[in-house]
């Protein structure tokens, strides 16, 4: 069963030819503005749109318009809507920045069974800074029978003022317990899925566990943003619907008809010292077993990419990536796309990818739904953005928690499963990979 809606105030009007009729028409403007510090200061304190790595990105605030979709055709259902909703805008952009112009957050379950919906959420304000290129973007959906300004210069708009950056609300810290899958549940499981890889049934399969705990009402949400960004800032920091994390895998980016992504696949802890740190590295490029998952995950996308793109290439050998708490086997893939495709199309041709999921990948999915005592939600699914031309970047939403209106927060965690895996040590790297969202939350 799918389902999609489409929500924005106030109602739509009639849309030019390749729009719904119901779909709203949208007009934006771009605005170049001085030097901007911080994003996460301008956040909305309980609802943060944001997507940032190294201090640079976007940072949204309020609702113009919200696509919710449900069910197994839900990256289909959003690649029509967002056609729908860029045929039907008025953009007026000096900048030609990724990032400035027309664009929506979005973020998606990782099954279409998942209760959880997948949504992409229009901002009326977008606040952006991008190598040295500092804007500020307002929407708002034109009213039934409303023309669209003219581009007259005496009648050009002055370019709003930035909302203001406000301090962060009281201190706060909250304990993360085990949820569904407790660490005997966790380490059962394992067990059962390494016995059904030696029996032949799959090769791999990547299996989560998750942490529960609640959020007081008046808790500012960005304590949390601020903290993942800053200890994690070669990752991407997102905060979408509530989905909040530091992802260090890029699932794909699309710029101006180039196409690229980050395998990551393949986890080890950081050592105490300089000297046990380069072991520790050394012991990951080397180990059979995690270059034979990270084989998987590279091959997965590889697969998925190559109808889109004559020209794809990807890294001869993994590199170690360092990060604070561990070191990942990661390889980087690039080309230039051959069709046409959007970022959504490419989301919606790579996921799952066998980093999240596991080889092969119906096989692994079945074991999951089997294995796993929750549902995932937007766990391990495309988080990112989307402009009106279609570039955009999306990562694989991990490291992450979902916090809720009621103040709910889930956090999950994930290891790749192949022959030889012991139970205890995936446990240990679902807790390694625990890490940021204990911490920015403790």
């Amino acid at each position: 069963m799918t389902d999609s809606r489409v929500t924005s105030a106030p109602p739509a009007a009639a849309s030019p030819a390749g729009a719904s009729p119901a779909t709203p028409r949208l007009y934006v403007e771009t605005f170049p503005v001085g030097d901007i510090r911080m994003l996460v200061p301008l956040l909305d304190a309980r609802h943060p749109l944001l997507w940032i790595r190294k201090g640079q990105g976007m940072a949204g605030r309020g609702e113009a318009l919200r696509l919710e979709f449900t069910g197994d055709s839900r990256f289909r259902d959003a690649c029509e809507a967002w056609r729908g909703v860029t045929a039907a805008a008025t953009v007026v952009d000096p900048l030609g920045t990724p990032g400035t112009g027309l664009i929506a957050f979005g973020a998606f379950a990782f099954s279409g069974q998942s209760g959880r919906t997948s949504v992409l959420i229009v901002p009326e304000l977008v606040i952006g800074k991008r190598d040295g290129v500092f804007w500020l973007t307002r929407v708002r959906v034109l009213a039934e029978g409303e023309t669209v300004p003219s581009g007259h210069p005496e009648s050009a708009p002055a370019a709003p003022d930035l909302p203001p950056a406000t301090g962060f609300g009281a201190e706060y810290r909250i304990s993360l317990l085990p949820g569904a899958a407790n660490p005997d549940t966790y380490r059962a499981a394992v067990e059962e899925a390494v016995a059904r890889i030696t029996h032949g049934d799959l090769e791999k399969v990547v299996l989560a566990r998750d942490l529960v705990g609640r959020l007081p009402g008046d808790s500012d949400l960005r304590r949390v943003i601020f903290d993942l960004a800053l200890g994690y800032p070669d990752c991407w920091t997102f905060a979408v619907d509530g989905l909040i994390g530091s992802s260090p895998e890029t699932l794909v980016r699309v710029d101006r008809g180039t196409v690229s992504a980050r395998v990551l696949a393949g986890t080890i802890s950081r050592g105490r010292d300089a000297e046990a740190d380069h072991d520790q590295a050394v012991a990951l490029a080397t180990s059979a077993k995690d270059l034979d998952e990270h084989r998987f995950a590279v091959a997965s996308v590889m697969t998925a990419l190559a109808p889109h793109s004559t020209t794809l290439i990807a890294s001869e050998i993994p590199f170690t990536l360092k990060l604070p708490n561990l070191w990942h086997l990661a390889s980087d893939v690039e080309g230039a796309l051959s069709d046409g495709s959007t970022s959504l199309d490419l989301i919606a041709s790579l996921h799952p990818t066998a980093a999240v999921a596991g080889t092969p990948t119906l096989d692994a999915l079945a074991l999951i739904e089997r294995l796993e005592p929750f549902d995932r939600g937007r766990y391990a699914g495309p988080v990112g953005w989307v402009g009106a031309d279609g570039d955009g970047e999306w990562a694989v939403a991990l490291r992450c928690a979902q916090v809720d209106d009621s103040g709910s927060i889930t956090a999950y965690a994930g290891a790749g499963i192949v022959a030889g895996s012991e139970p205890q040590h995936e446990l240990l790297e679902t807790k390694m990979k625990f890490r940021p969202m204990v911490e920015a939350f403790g």
